[in-house]
Formats: C-alpha cells, structure tokens, sequence
C-alpha cells in the first residue's frame, strides 16, 4: 500500500516540516534548510525518505538538486483519506435524511 509509506515518512514532524515548505513551489535544499533548525546533511536525509515515500522528486539544476512536491505520490495518500470522507459524507446524508422536516413535525 503505497500510503503506507507516505504516512511513516510525514510522522515526523522535521519531514512534514520540509514537505509544508514546498507547498509553495520548488527549492533546492540550501532554502529548505534555511528554515529550518535540522543542518542541511539532516534536510538531505529527510528529503530522500519523502522520496522514497514517493512524495516529492528531484530535478538537477546544475550542481544542485531542487525538489517539489509530487503530486502523483500524494494521489495515494489522498484516495486513502477519501474514502473516510466519502464515508463521512454518506453519514451524515443519511442522518439528514432521517431528521423530519418541520412540515413532517407539526403532523
């Protein structure tokens, strides 16, 4: 289950730390450390796990590597959660529709 791994690797709040930051677009890792209290060797780490997980990829831009969110990685993840949306939304439809309207209350 390819969620699986995208789960255990945002456990960490230093990776959902580095995963937030390119929600705005890609860097390299030298601006991922930046914000950071981790050094740039342990951002490194931390990007090569949320690789593996499949959730962000890499591109050369001359000597230095930039990363960005993969969105095809996060599809996995996202029909994970939906399903317990689409369970959610289904629950409470079905509490709507066995609430009585106020015309079905005055009778």
């Amino acid at each position: 289950m390819a969620y699986d791994n995208a789960l255990a690797a945002l456990a960490d709040p230093t990776r959902r730390a580095v995963f937030e930051l390119l929600r705005t677009g890609p860097k390299p890792v030298g601006r991922i450390a930046e914000g950071l209290p981790v050094s740039r060797p342990a951002v490194s780490q931390h990007l090569k796990v949320l690789r593996d997980a499949g959730l962000v990829a890499d591109r050369a831009d001359g000597t230095r590597r930039v990363y960005h969110i993969d969105p095809r990685g996060l599809g996995a993840l996202r029909a994970w959660l939906d399903q317990f949306w689409d369970q959610a939304l289904a629950a409470f439809a079905a509490e709507v529709d066995d609430v009585p309207t106020t015309e079905e209350e005055s009778r």
